[in-house]
């Protein structure tokens, strides 16, 4: 039987390059010398991650693995400038962690409603008015896009639900999620009824509810992959609490104690974190029991190790409405659900210096400098940070470009010009 619950994708996702500024200048009947009037580029539309509450899957990622925003469109004539690439707009489940494809490290939990933006688009080139000063009135030259940026990333699904039910297949979870809350699970004798995540919302009393999420039932190698658990098991990470539903009714043949330490072995094997997630254990099918010995060593197995006990049957809709007030209770006191910290820094550009760049002096004494590696460069770099306004002037002196800008003849108070960046040479 195959699952339709995507919780995992690859995908690559880019950014609009840059429109091209343009080499323009004014013509109109009867003026004799009209100005450069070339407009800049538009800049590169962006990628944009934003949660959708309406999904609950990363299904659609299964069919689409490419996605890319629109460029900048250049610049023209009469001073107009491009325009710019719409945004593209990514929509996720809520939960969904970004991760950088190659590291695995965390760029960002979505979590919260807020948008985030993920690549950035490339920044339109400037036309030639741009470079027109009081001495430098003619510039025939203009500057191309920088590209937009790119990066592939996984997306990987961990529900947002303050408790979790967890415990072999067939115990009963799904009948007592529909029992207590208004979702309605699939729900049949037989193993690995749930192949996907359920949730649904449980109201205690006035202004008091909580979400509940039936858990894939884990079976013993879960932890490593068996089964179905190992794609489950990562959801269990957000819940602040779990029910352990264990089978005491014997109409198996199971061993309710056996059964509740594999549960644990795997869940700490998983992540040594769930060792200390508070637990309450509902033995469940008390209402079919066989032998009434199972409870009572089941009981005295849980309570030594701390945890509560509460005898359910949730078919017949015994004693649910004690575990969830308990279970209300104990949420109460317990932190917020976690909302996972970026670990991915960005790594600076790899910076091919055989490629070679193109230097030219202009007319009006201006140095032009142009090269793809330069164009990589500078949709990388914030040159209003001084850090790495720093470690874009370091990259430019080790590439060699001031050594041949020095060789060519440039002169202190120089102007360089980098695309829509220009500063003045000082040796």
């Amino acid at each position: 039987m195959a699952s339709s619950f995507i919780d995992k994708a690859r995908i690559t996702v880019r950014a609009g390059d840059g429109g091209n500024g343009v080499v323009s200048f004014h013509r109109e009947k009867y003026v004799a010398a009209g100005g450069p009037d070339g407009g800049d580029g538009g800049k590169g539309g962006s990628v944009i991650l934003q949660v959708d509450d309406n999904l609950s899957t990363l299904l659609d990622f299964r069919y689409k693995r490419k996605y890319s925003a629109p460029n900048g469109m250049d610049g023209q004539g009469a001073r107009k400038s491009g325009k710019d690439g719409a945004d593209l707009t990514i929509k996720v489940p809520r939960g969904t962690l970004v991760r950088d494809a190659e590291t695995g490290e965390i760029i960002k939990d979505m979590s919260n409603g807020k948008p985030y933006v993920l690549c950035k688009g490339g920044r339109g080139g400037w036309g030639n008015s741009h470079f027109a000063t009081p001495t430098r009135q003619i510039p025939r030259f203009s500057k191309g896009g920088t590209p937009g940026q790119s990066h592939d990333i996984l997306l990987e699904l961990k529900l947002l639900a303050d408790v979790g039910l967890v415990g072999f297949p067939n115990v009963g979870k799904s009948t007592l999620l529909s029992v207590v809350s208004r979702a309605q699970p699939k729900i049949a004798n037989y193993h690995f009824t749930t192949l996907s995540p359920n949730l649904g919302v449980v109201y205690v009393g006035e202004g008091r509810s909580f979400v509940l999420a039936d858990i894939p039932g884990i079976i013993e190698g879960a932890s490593e992959g068996a089964g179905l658990g190992h794609d489950f098991l990562r959801h269990i990470d957000r819940c602040r609490l779990l029910i352990h539903v264990v089978d005491v009714s014997g109409s198996e043949g199971r061993d309710p104690v056996e059964d509740f330490d594999a549960i644990n072995a795997e869940l700490i094997q998983y992540s040594a974190d769930l060792e200390k997630r508070p637990q309450i254990v509902a033995a469940n099918k008390i209402d079919v029991m066989e032998d009434p010995e199972n409870l009572e060593r089941l009981r005295k197995h849980v309570e030594k190790l701390g945890y509560p006990l509460f005898e359910i049957s949730a078919a017949a809709h015994q004693g649910v409405d004690g575990l969830m007030n308990k279970v209300s209770e104990q949420l109460s006191t317990l932190p917020p659900i976690v909302v996972y910290e970026p670990e991915y820094v960005p790594r600076p550009p790899v910076i091919d210096y055989s490629q070679p760049l193109d230097i030219q002096r202009t007319d009006d004494g201006i140095w032009v400098v142009d090269g793809p590696w330069l164009q990589r460069l500078m949709s990388n770099v914030n040159l209003n940070d001084y850090e790495s306004r720093m470690y874009f002037d370091r990259t430019l002196r080790d590439s060699g470009l001031y050594q041949r800008l020095e060789e060519m003849g440039i002169h202190d108070g120089d102007t360089v010009s980098l695309y829509d960046y220009e500063f003045e040479y000082q040796q």
